[in-house]
């Protein structure tokens, strides 16, 4: 007989009441593990949007870098062009002093003013440049700072995390251990219906004690005879609001005890 046929024939020799004490064994170690996670609060997803908001300032900041290097080069081209300018009317005021004719020196001066407008284009251009510059240098800092700031907040976000995790891992390891024995006791059938019915729980309970003549889970009255089949341990009862695995309270007080011993 196989492992997995032996353990489906040892299950479908535990009682109900020994499903019942396994489930509800079951709930409490995962609740404890739920608490050891709360613990931890929301430093995990603070982390997680600190890192992703450092990717977003470093892409940031190489663009705005990539973007300076631009206005700096469009700078000293402009600079360059306007050298070449002067150089072309200095050239071109030593022709006209050679000119034989009118046409010739109007020729060259429309060659001078030409040279002069460009100047005073690149002239403008270098300002905008200029301008663009410096707005793109305040943003680089502005961008860097906030960089700094959010890596100093990730170091010690992460460091809170971290010590949370080693302060509670070794009680977290030894929960998964009882947890795994608990597990091997209940059938797959029922232990799927307890994972998906503690999924669909905001508080992760699955399996609830009748107290005050309520479900323990949604609070919702159970009628008298309902209570009864719950405390006779003679099948698997859910509660028909919520859906949740019902158990009597003494027995979930009995169970409680002796796991606290």
């Amino acid at each position: 007989m196989t492992t997995s046929t032996q353990q489906k024939a040892d299950n479908s020799e535990v009682s109900i009441e020994d499903k019942l004490r396994a489930l509800y064994s079951l709930q409490s170690i995962d609740s404890k593990t739920d608490e050891i996670h709360r613990l931890c609060g929301e430093l995990p997803l603070e982390v997680q949007d600190l890192e992703d908001e450092l990717v977003g300032l470093e892409t940031r900041i190489a663009k705005i870098e990539t973007e300076i290097t631009a206005c700096q080069s469009e700078i000293a081209k402009r600079k360059n062009d306007i050298v070449a300018a002067k150089e072309a009317i200095k050239k071109y005021q030593t022709q006209q002093l050679q000119v034989r004719n009118n046409r010739e020196y109007d020729s060259i001066s429309k060659e001078i003013e030409f040279q002069n407008l460009e100047i005073n284009l690149c002239e403008k251009k270098i300002k905008e440049a200029e301008t663009q510059l410096t707005t793109k240098k305040n943003l680089l800092k502005d961008s860097k700072d906030r960089h700094e700031d959010r890596q100093k907040d990730l170091v010690r976000s992460k460091s809170e995390l971290e010590s949370i995790i080693a302060d509670t891992q070794k009680d977290e390891q030894v929960l998964k251990a009882k947890r795994g024995n608990y597990a091997k006791k209940i059938e797959d059938r029922l232990l799927k219906a307890y994972t998906r019915i503690r999924g669909a729980a905001k508080n992760g309970l699955a399996i609830v004690p009748v107290q005050r003549d309520a479900c323990g889970g949604c609070f919702n009255k159970i009628p008298p005879q309902r209570q009864l089949d719950v405390a006779s341990h003679k099948k698997i009862i859910v509660c028909e609001y919520c859906g949740r695995i019902l158990i009597d309270e003494a027995l979930a007080n009995e169970i409680a005890d002796s796991m606290q011993q």
